[in-house]
């Protein structure tokens, strides 16, 4: 179906054209006024130097051109050019049947599907995940959902941080706790176990005590170093353990981001983009591309208009050891081998521009993706407490995600028993689907690039901008729905009728917008617009359902009109919240 703005946007250009003015005139907006009027048109006043005449002349014409329109219900000239239009209810009516009836809500698949990477997560092995992962993993999941709803296909990579120096650290520490593992022995040469000598619990009080370690104890680090050395060189004790290391993590993780209802496509890392740096490193020295900068392997990367002076990439430090921009590089090697992607979305956070930056130019410049590809860095920006600090536990340390999610579930839980209606068994369910909304919700509704401040009590409340809000004007048309199909009701037939009130108008209005908002909102990878659209909607139905009478509604025709609008809103903000990764309970 064509958006409903497409469709203004045809009938104005037609009228302009028949004036004897170019198209480029006819736009049409959301009215800054919605006192006076529901869209505008303000391309009279350009018009007006270009034809030289006054902007109402032009726009006079325009809407007396407009007049036989079954679009529009109002289209009037105002001073001092404006167009001010309203949506006829008898179109809105129409617009929303078809709606009803089309599997996507009538939003089309995209005419040009492209296979989009989208990295985002970035969860180190060995480690928990905290609160500081929460944003990349929200914001990712929601992208991928967005572009796979417009029909893309979308590969989402959590691109794993597995090959670094905590794989030493995790490995000496290990040996200086249980020194009698085979591992450790350099005469053992049979099979290695295939059960892993610690559990997760262990892993991850492991690898802390041994960062901290290694910040005091120069000679542990040392070996920490050396063993990093040795199991990237293949040495087969340590691999077997960095097996370990990965299986046991790897569950965890799974299962941590599965409780965000994320889920990835691909669980690759920097160790998978290992074989492809010498390669990587020889191009870019044949290419001419890199050279030395004291003792470092250094890439230009500045151009041209760049408004401020960009340091080189370095690919390789002066010990010989990569990076982080040697790991991206060579990881786009293998993307590009292995999915040849359309697009690149990367998910971080912001202080990571410029290493993206680097990154996109150097993949250029060395031909490893052609000039033209399309890369996006979306950096997000920090979620703090109400002290305008970095979030924290009450004792000062990074709150794990676990701990995070249990907490908010358990606030939510009680909330659900003040009012107790349902049994608690239910009661638990629905607190982590409601819970997982809130948090969810209060971090997507901010524009990513911002921070913004973690408020448990306000994310929670069933009131305002809030996740349990829009879930619980979910599960009110479905209590409605309900209540409909007991009295022996049912809206397969039911006709949407052209608006009879200023609230079912409105209702209207808002549901002829998802197209529009679906389409913008993964253009522009703003989640945020998806979330103040649902806000919007929730607002409307709960005005309209304040307003109006539905199962008391005498005439048939009138109610299955309501009731088929109201599925229509219930279907709308279902399909917008699964985008955002957040699903509805029955009830609450």
């Amino acid at each position: 179906m064509k958006k409903i703005l497409t469709i203004m946007e045809e009938e104005l250009k037609q009228a302009f054209s028949d004036c004897g003015y170019e198209e480029k005139y006819a736009k049409a907006v959301l009215s800054n006024r919605p006192d006076l009027c529901e869209y505008q048109c303000n391309g009279a006043m350009a018009a007006a130097k270009a034809y030289k005449k006054k902007p109402i002349e032009i726009a006079s014409e325009v809407a007396e051109k407009l007049s036989g329109s079954r679009l529009f219900s109002m289209k009037e000239a105002v001073m001092p050019g404006f167009i001010n239009l309203k949506v006829s209810e008898e179109f809105a009516a129409a617009y929303l049947n078809q709606m009803a009836g089309e599997e996507k809500l009538g939003l089309d698949p995209t005419d040009h599907p492209e296979t989009i990477m989208v990295d985002y997560g970035g969860a180190n092995v060995a480690k928990p995940l905290h609160v500081g992962h929460l944003r990349s993993a929200v914001i990712g999941e929601s992208i991928k959902r967005m572009g796979r709803f417009l029909g893309h296909n979308m590969i989402g990579d959590v691109h794993l941080g597995d090959w670094g120096l905590q794989m030493g650290l995790i490995i000496e520490e290990l040996r200086e706790r249980k020194p009698d593992l085979v591992y450790f022995d350099e005469s053992y040469t049979g099979e290695y176990p295939e059960e892993a000598p610690f559990t997760i619990s262990e892993l991850e009080e492991i690898y802390p005590a041994a960062s901290g370690k290694s910040k005091v104890d120069e000679a542990f680090k040392e070996r920490a170093q050396n063993a990093t050395f040795r199991l990237q060189n293949g040495y087969a004790p340590y691999r077997a353990i960095w097996k370990h290391i990965m299986a046991v993590s790897l569950a965890d993780l799974k299962k941590n981001y599965s409780n965000l209802n994320v889920e990835f496509d691909l669980w690759k890392g920097e160790s998978d983009a290992q074989p492809y740096i010498p390669a990587l490193i020889d191009g870019l020295v044949e290419k001419g591309l890199a050279y030395e900068s004291q003792g470092a392997l250094v890439v230009d990367i500045a151009e041209e208009g760049d408004s401020k002076e960009l340091p080189p990439c370095i690919v390789r430090k002066s010990d010989g050891a990569a990076l982080y921009a040697t790991s991206d590089l060579a990881t786009i090697i293998e993307r590009e081998q292995d999915f040849h992607p359309d697009r690149y979305i990367y998910i971080a956070d912001k202080r990571q521009d410029l290493h993206f930056t680097q990154v996109f130019r150097v993949a250029k410049k060395a031909g490893i993706v052609k000039p033209d590809m399309p890369m996006s860095f979306l950096g997000f920006g920090t979620m703090n407490g109400k002290d305008g600090k970095p979030f924290k536990t009450r004792d000062g340390g990074v709150m794990r995600l676990e701990h995070l999610i249990a907490n908010i579930n358990e606030q939510v839980f009680n909330r659900i028993m003040e009012n107790r209606t349902v049994s608690e068994e239910e009661a638990r369910n629905t607190a982590k689907i409601v819970g997982l909304a809130a948090l969810k919700y209060g971090d997507l509704s901010n524009q990513a690039a911002k921070d913004y401040v973690f408020d448990i009590d306000r994310f929670i409340s069933f009131e305002g901008n809030t996740g349990p809000y829009i879930l619980y004007t979910i599960v009110r048309i479905k209590s409605i729905l309900n209540k409909f199909a007991e009295n022996g009701g049912t809206a397969e037939a039911g006709k949407i009728l052209p608006a009879a009130s200023d609230s079912e108008k409105g209702l209207a209005l808002m549901l002829l917008k998802f197209n529009d908002v679906m389409e913008t909102s993964f253009a522009d990878l703003a989640p945020h617009k998806i979330c103040q659209y649902i806000y919007e909607l929730s607002n409307e139905f709960n005005r309209f359902y304040h307003d109006t009478k539905i199962l008391s509604e005498e005439n048939p025709d009138r109610q299955a009109s309501y009731i088929s609008l109201i599925m229509l809103a219930k279907d709308v903000l279902t399909a917008a919240i699964g985008v955002l990764g957040i699903e509805a309970p029955e009830r609450m």
